[in-house]
């Protein structure tokens, strides 16, 4: 699956703000809610939760790819955000996060999720594409950004 199918520019935040990782998922469930009318924020945060419950979704160098399956959800969903300031994500390198991408995936689609979970790893585990996302300044040119590096990748 493309980043460009993933993402929307609706759902591309440039500096969220969230004073822990609780409020940053809590931030990220009611924007999806916001523009996919079918889930419920709470639903979507409560899953999140649930996942981080598990472990971590920190992966190190500044980078969180919290992700869940939902009930009632047709299609992956994508949220990309980078956060200022950095939020403690209990990541493996004790590094804050600063650049986030949620994923949502439907809830019997296990092997999309692991294939699309890998390929946004990659992506992110290009210091070079971290930098750039990094740098945007407004949501429109972090959308761009993305779509373009993975494009490119």
């Amino acid at each position: 699956m493309t980043l460009e199918a993933l993402l929307s520019p609706q759902l591309s935040f440039c500096h969220l703000a969230g004073s822990s990782k609780k409020k940053l998922l809590l931030n990220i469930a009611q924007a999806i809610a916001e523009q996919y009318s079918q889930h419920d924020a709470d639903t979507i945060f409560n899953q999140l939760i649930a996942r981080e419950r598990l472990g971590s979704t920190g992966i190190g160098e500044g980078v969180a790819i919290p992700h869940c399956r939902l009930p009632g959800c047709s299609q992956p969903i994508g949220v990309l955000c980078t956060i200022k300031p950095a939020v403690d994500f209990d990541a493996t390198d004790r590094q804050p996060v600063d650049l986030l991408f949620a994923l949502l995936v439907p809830e019997d689609a296990e092997q999309q999720h692991l294939e699309t979970l890998a390929q946004i790893a990659a992506l992110f585990s290009d210091n070079r594409i971290r930098d750039k996302l990094r740098q945007a300044k407004t949501s429109d040119e972090l959308y761009a950004l993305a779509i373009d590096s993975a494009a490119a990748a």
